[in-house]
């Protein structure tokens, strides 16, 4: 966005020059049954939502369109995840919101306590939080039949990745002929018909080695996998996206076939690349029975800032 000063009686000259204002773009995709909105540029900012699950994760950038979410998930604390969290906070504020959950890595909350802590004397308004922090394997409720369960990321610091699922009944197999009015009877009769399992809705794993592939291999069954994928092309090797503890498109190239989602969303990538160019060098690279699964979470042209 290109704007001018006004002159003030300054000479034309001056009063022409333009005030270059970089601003992100935010792109929204949609992936079976929920919308992904947001910004992601790898090491700038990272800030997503999901509507439909009433979650907002990471915050490297004070969306204020996400601030009627009040679940907040934090995957780790460096700035382009982490650093947007007081102004959102703030925000929040201002249009009469209440302090939110945000659910962290457990070896961080203290600091991000004690950071919000330190803006609330800054600008004296309290930041508030209900911190919930989890250690990997922790389950926790969020309503409604939905629940979040962190796993390990593979990254320098502290950090996390969630996946969201519901619980839901489901006939043995041994009963599964049984008509309707049978099962009926004898669910009321007591008997015991049904398992309970889990319903893999929604995963989000950023900034990670390939490794987490290996560790939860549960993410290859959640319906919709949101994964970063910082490097796509020869510009940087899978070697050197390890060195960076980023995840390289040859390492999901090659497992392709182990990706049994209903959607994966691709995003993190690197500002190095043009969106225009990472969408174009995903179509040339991704096999078919991957690409028509594939949303890529970049702007379809322009820029990665306005």
């Amino acid at each position: 966005m290109r704007t001018s000063w006004p002159s003030r009686g300054l000479s034309s000259r001056v009063s022409s020059m333009p005030r270059i204002v970089s601003v992100p773009m935010l792109t929204e995709v949609q992936a079976g049954p929920y919308t992904v909105r947001g910004v992601s540029v790898g090491g700038v900012y990272t800030s997503l939502q999901v509507p439909e699950l009433d979650v907002v994760l990471d915050v490297g950038l004070p969306i204020r369109s996400f601030c009627g979410s009040d679940r907040i998930f934090l995957s780790h604390a460096h700035p382009d995840h982490a650093s947007g969290l007081g102004s959102l906070l703030g925000i929040r504020r201002l249009i009469g919101k209440g302090a939110p959950q945000l659910f962290l890595p457990a070896e961080i909350e203290a600091n991000v306590q004690a950071s919000l802590a330190v803006m609330s004397r800054l600008h004296h308004t309290a930041m508030e939080v209900h911190t919930v922090p989890m250690l990997p394997g922790d389950v926790r409720p969020l309503g409604q039949g939905l629940f979040v369960r962190a796993f390990r990321t593979h990254h320098p610091v502290p950090s996390l990745g969630y996946q969201f699922f519901r619980r839901v009944a489901k006939l043995r197999p041994e009963h599964q002929s049984l008509p309707p009015q049978e099962i009926a009877r004898r669910r009321q009769a007591g008997e015991a018909l049904f398992d309970e399992v889990e319903r893999l809705e929604l995963a989000y794993a950023t900034d990670t080695l390939s490794r987490v592939l290996d560790t939860e291999p549960g993410l290859f069954d959640s319906r919709v996998l949101i994964l970063e994928c910082t490097f796509v092309d020869a510009r940087h090797s899978v070697q050197d996206a390890q060195a960076k503890a980023h995840l390289h498109l040859d390492e999901l190239l090659a497992r392709a076939d182990q990706f049994r989602n209903e959607a994966l969303v691709l995003m993190h990538f690197s500002q190095a690349l043009p969106p225009e160019s990472v969408h174009a060098t995903l179509r040339a690279r991704l096999p078919p029975s991957l690409a028509e699964r594939v949303r890529v979470f970049a702007p379809e042209a322009g820029r990665w800032f306005g």
